[in-house]
């Protein structure tokens, strides 16, 4: 009998221990789901609906239509595009060395430049963009060095088009591209390249065969991340672009703030959300194919 109620008492404790371990995961993702659907999902519902209704409050499709009919909506989603591309290129550009260098550093430099690279972060947006503003108007540092020793004869135009804007965005979100590509970096087996000097390869040999196809995650991490953040920058091209640069983001604001119109406004908006999905899963999509498809899984 004393056996029986043992064997029962375990079996409720068992049963209270599984039942407790399955509750921890749910219990501890509850606050940031809450959050998430409040100040997230909840937001983004109602601004949908509010795209598919008209004055009278009935639904249409009106407002997707005025803006694949108009051509000057198609401009502007092409020119945020355009400038997002860039700004991905750039930032690529200026990452990838920055990344190799803190790979073959010790751990006390690594600190430091990773340090330096998020310090800027630490800084409002808004305040980064007017430093930029004192270096590249026409009386900038820029121009007024360039003048000086007499390379120009008159100030170059360095802001309020999509130059300033890409200068500003590379500015804001070459750290995210730094650091992805440097994780990816970090987890590169140094024999590989003791490997490949061994069989007579040179470093740029090794690079190509070696750290390139390797850090290929990283760099698609970085590009993703760098694209759909500047996909959706808004202060950035306000103030570095100007009323010469339209983008999505800004036209949404003009429309949502100048115009108050709330359904084109909000319909822009889910063009520009769609948009960034399809073209960051079309990229997923392409580089997860045959050659690097098994650097991938790993």
């Amino acid at each position: 009998m004393a056996q029986t109620s043992l064997l029962i008492h375990k079996s409720k404790s068992n049963i209270a221990n599984v039942l407790s371990s399955r509750l921890v995961i749910p219990i501890l993702l509850a606050p940031a789901l809450i959050i998430l659907i409040g100040v997230f999902f909840i937001p983004m519902m109602l601004m949908f609906i509010q795209s598919l209704i008209d004055e009278q409050s009935n639904f249409t499709l009106a407002n997707y239509l005025v803006f694949f009919q108009e051509p000057f909506y198609w401009g502007v989603l092409w020119q945020t595009i355009k400038i997002s591309s860039f700004t991905v290129l750039c930032a690529l550009i200026l990452s990838y060395p920055v990344a190799m260098f803190m790979a073959g550093s010790t751990g006390k430099i690594r600190a430091i430049v990773t340090f330096l690279v998020l310090l800027p972060h630490l800084v409002s947006v808004v305040i980064r963009n007017f430093g930029w503003t004192i270096i590249l108007n026409e009386r900038g540092l820029i121009n007024t060095f360039l003048l000086e020793i007499g390379i120009i004869n008159q100030p170059l135009q360095l802001m309020y088009n999509e130059l300033g804007t890409v200068i500003g965005l590379v500015d804001s979100f070459v750290a995210y591209m730094i650091l992805a590509i440097a994780t990816s970096l970090y987890t590169i087996n140094p024999s590989f390249y003791k490997a490949g000097a061994i069989m007579g390869a040179n470093r740029l040999r090794c690079f190509f065969s070696i750290t390139l196809p390797l850090s290929l995650p990283g760099v698609y991490s970085g590009i993703v991340l760098v694209f759909s953040l500047s996909m959706s920058a808004f202060v950035t091209p306000t103030l570095l672009g100007g009323t010469s640069v339209k983008v999505m983001p800004t036209l949404t604001y003009q429309q949502i703030m100048f115009t108050l119109n709330w359904p084109l406004g909000a319909a822009i908006s889910f063009v520009l959300l769609a948009s960034t999905i399809l073209l960051v899963s079309t990229f997923t999509k392409l580089t997860e194919t045959k050659r690097y498809k098994e650097v991938f899984k790993s």
